[in-house]
């Protein structure tokens, strides 16, 4: 009977230390990406949790993910780019007054 019961809270502590672990490390990733100011940091987020709910997997992948922030140019445009924007918002404007006339 006492042997019954000693398994009985075993089983609870670990059952509740493994709850504690995965709301622990769950958000981790996320957290992480997060703290970063990484672009992607709900996607990576998401992975996070649903890496935890897939025994482990992509929640790797979300942690390595967050470590690497792509690179972003400071300040230096393309001037082909800049030209094909003003080209599209020309175009845009064209289509929107012909809409408003109709």
């Amino acid at each position: 009977m006492f042997l019954d019961i000693f398994a009985l809270v075993v089983m609870g502590v670990l059952l509740a230390v493994v709850i504690w672990l995965v709301v622990l490390l769950g958000p981790l990733p996320g957290k992480i990406a997060a703290g970063r100011g990484h672009p992607q940091a709900d996607a990576i987020r998401v992975l996070g949790w649903v890496g935890l709910i897939t025994m482990g997997g992509a929640w790797l992948v979300a942690l390595v993910w967050a470590h690497f922030k792509p690179k972003v140019p400071s300040g230096s445009t393309d001037p082909e780019l800049e030209r094909r924007v003003a080209e599209l918002e020309k175009k845009l404007a064209q289509v929107g007054s012909e809409g408003a006339e109709a």
